[in-house]
C-alpha cells in the first residue's frame, strides 16, 4: 500500500478495524456530485443555456431529488424565475466564486449602501476558522475572542477583526497576541481583493455603511431567510420551516449574553452532540416576512380571507401565464435551431459506389 504518495517497502497504519473493512465500508467513495448541494452546478448549467438538467448527460448522474431542490433553492435567491430560467440576477450571481447565498449577499449589498462591510464578512467565511485555542492556555483564547464579539451577530464579529487587524496595519505580532491565525487573514485579504476585481468587472459599486451594521444585518438575512430560527426557550431554538430544534454554540456572540433575540439566521448546521447552530446573526420579524414572502408573513387584522385567496389564485393565474410564454419560447428556438442545420442528407456519397461516382476511362490507353 502507499504511504503518503511513497511506494517503497514500509509499514502502514490503518485507523479502522479489518471487521470494519469488510463489513461496514463501501466497495467505492460516493462520488462527490452525488452527496453535495448542486446549487452551483445548477447555476452554471443554467448560465450555459442547458435547459433540461434532469435530462442532462452527467458522468455519474445526481438524484434527481438533489437537483430539484438545488433549483428550489435557487428560485427561492431569486435567481431562477417561476419557469426555471436563468434572472439577471442569477447572470451576476454566476460570475462570483462563491455559494449562491454569499453572491446574493453582495449583490444585494451594493443597493444597502453596505457592500464594503459584506465584502470583508463573505472573505472571511471564504477560509477556516480564524481563532485558535492553544493548549494550556485556552482562557486566555476565550478572553481575547470576548473583546472582539458583537453581541447581535457573529457575522458583525468577523468584521470586527477585519476592522481591529486592519486599523494595526495587518500586523502578523497583533494576530499572534489575540490568538488569529495570522496566515489565515493573510489570505482573507487575498480573497477580498479578487471579490472586488469582480465586483468592479460587474460595476458593483463597493460603499461603506460607516458604524450602521444593522443594515449588514438585513443583508444576511435577504439570503438565509429560509434558514431562519425562532426562539424556544434559553439558548434553544427551531427552524422555522422544519421545526428541527437548534442550539447557539458556545463561542457564538450571542451565547450568554443575557438577551436572546426572538428571531435570528445562521449560516449553517453543524451536527456534534447536538444540532448547532454556526454563524448566527440576529434579525427582525418584519425582515423575513419583506424578503422571504414565499415563507413568512406578518399576521394583517384588515385583511379577510377571502382577499387572502383572491391574491393566491392571481398569482398561480400570473405563474400559468409565465409558464406557457416559456414554453412557446422554448419551442421557437428548438425549431429555429433545426431549421438552422440545414435539411438534412437523404443519403452519405460513398467513393467507389457506381452509382455515386460515374467511371470515365479513356479508350486510347486501352481500358
Amino acid at each position: 500500500s502507499g504511504r503518503a504518495g511513497r511506494t517503497g517497502a514500509g509499514q502502514c497504519f490503518r485507523l479502522y478495524s479489518e471487521r470494519c473493512y469488510k463489513d461496514e465500508m463501501l466497495l467505492m467513495t460516493v462520488p462527490e456530485i452525488q452527496r453535495t448541494n448542486l446549487a452551483n452546478v445548477v447555476l452554471l448549467l443554467k448560465s450555459l443555456n442547458v435547459d433540461d438538467l434532469l435530462q442532462f448527460h452527467f458522468m455519474d448522474p445526481p438524484p434527481q431529488d438533489n437537483i430539484l431542490n438545488s433549483m428550489y433553492q435557487l428560485w427561492i435567491l431569486g435567481a431562477l424565475d417561476n419557469t426555471g430560467d436563468l434572472t439577471p440576477l442569477g447572470r451576476q450571481m454566476v460570475e462570483f466564486p462563491l455559494d449562491p447565498p454569499l453572491s446574493k449577499v453582495l449583490i444585494f449589498a451594493t443597493h444597502m449602501g453596505c457592500s464594503e462591510e459584506v465584502l470583508i464578512i463573505v472573505s472571511m467565511l471564504s477560509v477556516p476558522a480564524i481563532f485558535y485555542r492553544p493548549k494550556g492556555r485556552e482562557e486566555d483564547s476565550d478572553a481575547a475572542r470576548e473583546k472582539f464579539q458583537v453581541p447581535e451577530s457573529d457575522h458583525l464579529s468577523l468584521l470586527h477583526v477585519y476592522k481591529q487587524w486592519k486599523v494595526n496595519n495587518y500586523s502578523s505580532h497583533w494576530c499572534n497576541e489575540h490568538f488569529i491565525h495570522a496566515k489565515a487573514m493573510r489570505k482573507v485579504r487575498e480573497v477580498r481583493q479578487q471579490l472586488k476585481d469582480i465586483m468592479d468587472s460587474q460595476k458593483l459599486d463597493v460603499v461603506s455603511c460607516g458604524t450602521s451594521w444593522d443594515v449588514v444585518r438585513k443583508c444576511f438575512c435577504s439570503a438565509y431567510f429560509f434558514q431562519a430560527a425562532r426562539l424556544k426557550g434559553i439558548g434553544e431554538y427551531v427552524n422555522c420551516r422544519t421545526g428541527m430544534p437548534c442550539h447557539l454554540h458556545p463561542t457564538s456572540a450571542l451565547y450568554g449574553m443575557g438577551y436572546t433575540p426572538d428571531y435570528v439566521v445562521y449560516h449553517e448546521l453543524i451536527m456534534t452532540s447536538k444540532e448547532y447552530m454556526q454563524c448566527v446573526t440576529a434579525v427582525d420579524g418584519e425582515w423575513l416576512a419583506e424578503l422571504g414572502p414565499m415563507f413568512f408573513s406578518v399576521k394583517e387584522s384588515n385583511r379577510s380571507r377571502l382577499d387572502k385567496k383572491k391574491e393566491h389564485k392571481e398569482v398561480l393565474r400570473t405563474m400559468e401565464e409565465q409558464l406557457e410564454e416559456s414554453s412557446a419560447r422554448h419551442q421557437d428556438h428548438s425549431t429555429e435551431s433545426h431549421h438552422m442545420m440545414g435539411p438534412t442528407p437523404k443519403r452519405i456519397e460513398t467513393p467507389g459506389r457506381r452509382d455515386a461516382t460515374p467511371r470515365r476511362t479513356p479508350h486510347r490507353l486501352g481500358l
